[in-house]
């Protein structure tokens, strides 16, 4: 088929459809060994989406199919070349990436969250990232310590 009977959107109109790419923390990325099959599954299931965009005929479409597609490429690719996984912590006396955490909060409530890499957290799922304000804040200290949380005190019960 001729070049002339194929319609192009102007180059405003292609531009829209590339995305701008996904942040990436500066912190280092640690994982567990979930997380880092996690990073692998969606780096995979994104190079599958790019597979099927690129064989669309109509360019356009292409275009606007392949956008998140080649964003999550770029971000997942990143993500596995910088992931550092870490073993299960074997002590269980000092808090540390991995463990699982329960504390009281002073306002009578308890909490129990797992410290996982930053692509793996999900605090609906009772998992927190290790960058996390509570993380960074409980990371290090024990058993019945008492932590300080902005205005509110946390007070650790157990470690897993």
């Amino acid at each position: 088929m001729s070049v002339a009977f194929a319609k192009e959107e102007s180059a405003e109109a292609a531009s829209e459809t590339a995305l701008p790419a996904r942040p990436i923390s500066n912190r280092i990325n640690l994982v567990t060994e979930a997380g880092l099959k996690m990073l692998h599954d969606e780096l995979a299931r994104a190079r599958q989406a790019l597979e099927a965009a690129s064989v669309l005929e109509d360019v356009n479409e292409r275009r606007r199919q392949s956008a998140v597609p080649v964003r999550d490429v770029t971000y997942y690719a990143e993500r596995v070349r910088t992931a550092q996984p870490m073993p299960v912590p074997t002590s269980h006396e000092v808090i540390a990436f991995g463990h699982t955490v329960t504390f009281a909060r002073d306002d009578g409530r308890t909490q129990t969250f797992r410290i996982v890499g930053e692509d793996e957290a999900n605090p609906a799922q009772a998992s927190i990232s290790h960058g996390s304000p509570v993380a960074i804040a409980l990371i290090g200290k024990a058993v019945g310590d008492v932590v300080q949380l902005g205005p509110r005190e946390l007070e650790i019960l157990s470690i897993s």
